[in-house]
């Protein structure tokens, strides 16, 4: 917008002031591109507390391509050859990852066998299979933590949208990810943390990147997990805080969409949305 409105007046104030108009002309767009970067549009000079880190998940096609250095000096052929292997590996897709809390369970339950979904549970998992059969999306996959309350909510929420090839994994199971800030008093599983929180980190990064070049399309998937699994995965995603985590609250059955573009910029496009649920089929202990 700022670089149009700088052309409509060069071009009603360009007579006699051809050379300073394509001088000045370069030297602003020279400011808005900068290494193909897009740049603010304001013009305060701010400066940002946390820049955003583009090679988060380590696939920045910039980081994977090194010029050969075996040779003396730099060719323009050399300078072109890595241009287009930067090229081949800089993804074109989207991927929309869904992650689906499980169900309420039996909270009483001593072993995982026994905490297996409430009536109230199963209703609510059904409601989340319904809407994401509503969604109308071409889901690639669902996939779910081997935890009997995620199985039985994938196991009922398959029943919606049937086609979708099924996975299960140990590595998406309930845990402790981090020591959360601020702490709190009565959960202490500090000896969790080590082993807990080293396997859902492992978990982010197999499930939460960028599309692979090859990928052409955008990608619709399904991951029915945990709490908090899925409230660290939002913080690191963002490049929040990993110990803010336990600040946010996700009700039973309800919808985290996380989108991971091809340049690395994530959005948020809900956090534990449950609104397709009716308010007495909301839980959220």
């Amino acid at each position: 917008m700022v670089m149009k409105r700088y052309l409509l007046f060069c071009k009603n104030n360009a007579v006699g002031l051809s050379g300073f108009v394509i001088a000045s002309g370069i030297v602003l767009y020279e400011k808005f591109k900068i290494d193909g970067n897009v740049l603010a549009s304001w013009t305060t000079n701010f400066e940002p507390s946390v820049k955003w880190d583009y090679n988060w998940d380590r696939r920045d096609p910039n980081s994977l391509v090194k010029p050969d250095k075996s040779s003396e000096g730099t060719t323009e052929k050399d300078l072109k050859d890595v241009e287009n292997e930067i090229k081949k590996r800089t993804p074109t897709a989207s991927r929309h990852l869904l992650f689906i809390r499980h169900g309420q369970y039996n909270t009483d339950g001593k072993t995982d066998f026994d905490r297996y979904l409430t009536e109230l549970g199963k209703k609510q998992a059904d409601l989340t299979g319904q809407r994401l059969k509503e969604m109308g999306h071409d889901y690639s996959v669902l996939v779910s933590s081997t935890m009997t309350r995620a199985k039985q909510t994938a196991d009922i929420v398959a029943k919606s949208i049937p086609d979708v090839p099924r996975e299960e994994t140990d590595i998406l199971r309930e845990g402790a990810p981090i020591p959360p800030e601020p702490p709190i008093g009565n959960w202490r599983p500090e000896k969790n943390f080590y082993q807990d929180g080293a396997r859902i980190e492992a978990a982010f990064r197999r499930y939460v990147h960028r599309a692979d070049p090859e990928q052409k399309t955008d990608s619709f998937e399904v991951v029915v997990c945990h709490a908090n699994v899925i409230r660290y995965f939002v913080c690191r995603a963002l490049q929040l805080p990993p110990e803010a985590w336990l600040r946010l609250s996700l009700n039973h059955g309800s919808i985290t969409w996380i989108t991971v573009r091809p340049t690395g910029r994530v959005g948020l496009r809900t956090l534990g949305e449950s609104g397709f649920m009716p308010a007495d089929v909301t839980s959220v202990l």
